[in-house]
């Protein structure tokens, strides 16, 4: 949701410094996405980002929760993931991924 709300400083540039990018939400992150909408804490931030991702492309990945989804498909399959939840960061080094998150509005990749 944060890339979808917030200015990020080195956004287009971003394929020069680590190469080319597609994004692509799994189905899971979009129903979660449409249930946070449904929260009028958090509806405005998530309507934003579904608007954002509405042109992505999607996967199939299933899981319990989206969470749980996302580390089984990298850990079976590799991949980066880009989060700024801390707990997921870690669980994804954990089982060999990459991180894609945002530090003082900067992109930034973590190994």
């Amino acid at each position: 949701m944060h890339l979808a709300t917030h200015r990020i400083t080195n956004i287009n540039s971003i394929e020069t410094e680590i190469g080319s990018l597609s994004f692509i939400v799994p189905e899971i992150v979009k129903k979660e996405l449409e249930h946070l909408a449904e929260d009028p804490d958090k509806s405005t931030a998530a309507t934003q980002t579904l608007e954002h991702i509405k042109n992505f492309k999607t996967n199939s990945i299933t899981g319990k929760t989206a969470d749980l989804g996302i580390l089984d498909f990298v850990e079976k399959n590799g991949g980066m993931v880009a989060t700024m939840d801390k707990e997921l960061k870690s669980k994804i080094k954990e089982v060999g991924g990459s991180v894609l998150s945002i530090h003082n509005d900067k992109i930034v990749l973590e190994n």
